[in-house]
């Protein structure tokens, strides 16, 4: 079974548009907890566009270290992210290579060239009880230096998987995730994976076996707001709990 953690950057985009707080970000949290979700995750950015690094402590409050559903929280490991990850202590760090004024997510990261820098954060968080998870593209040359930085885990970037998903491009993109996921477990490591996965691509995806997590935020709000929470968080379990 794969794990479904739910991302609420979204939620907080929402609240910050009108200047007050509504909707609240622990209550759509607990709505989703509620629901059956096995994780939560944020993705706080220098300016605060969405999540703060005060909705990061109210959910490390509603989700301390060691809850049965999990807190994630990623990006990129500036110093000021790092103090806020270990005031938070969650359960799940994923660090991410994004510049400060970059839109979303776009790229992994280059492990081979930033591998010492890697083990220097993983080391410092792993020391707090932190697991730590680096964003990752689909290479094996790039999977082969992970071990070097003590991760434990990857997270696969899947917008190449989403873009090719229902062409003929599909064929060629999907085996190089299938491949670098076997050997990252090959080499002791974990595998999650995120971005643009949603009800409709997420199924074939989670035919590569044994994938962790699933991180999913921005196409599973647009889902809700068309079908409604309940039936599309219980959609999103049985696809998960289907998983190989």
């Amino acid at each position: 079974m794969t794990k479904l953690s739910v991302n609420l950057n979204k939620i907080a985009l929402l609240r910050n548009s009108r200047g007050r707080d509504f909707p609240n970000v622990v209550a759509f949290a607990q709505k989703f907890i509620a629901l059956g979700v096995q994780g939560i995750t944020v993705h706080p950015r220098q300016d605060e566009r969405h999540i703060t690094r005060q909705d990061t402590l109210d959910l490390a409050q509603l989700l301390p270290w060691g809850s049965a559903v999990e807190f994630n929280i990623e990006g990129y490991p500036s110093e000021d992210f790092l103090q806020l990850v270990e005031k938070a202590r969650p359960a799940q760090c994923t660090l991410v290579p994004d510049a400060p004024d970059q839109l979303t997510s776009d790229h992994g990261w280059d492990v081979i060239k930033h591998r010492q820098a890697l083990a220097k954060m993983c080391s410092r968080l792993q020391a707090q009880g932190i697991r730590v998870s680096i964003f990752l593209d689909p290479s094996l040359e790039q999977v082969e230096a992970v071990p070097a930085t003590g991760a434990e885990r990857i997270e696969l970037y899947t917008e190449a998987y989403a873009a090719a998903y229902g062409s003929n491009q599909l064929e060629s993109v999907l085996p190089s995730y299938a491949a670098t996921a076997a050997r990252a477990q090959a080499l002791g490591i974990e595998v999650n994976a995120g971005h643009d996965l949603d009800l409709q691509n997420l199924s074939q995806f989670l035919q590569i076996p044994a994938i962790k997590e699933v991180s999913i935020g921005h196409a599973l709000m647009v889902e809700c707001i068309e079908q409604g929470m309940t039936s599309v968080v219980a959609q999103y379990l049985t696809i998960c709990g289907e998983a190989a």
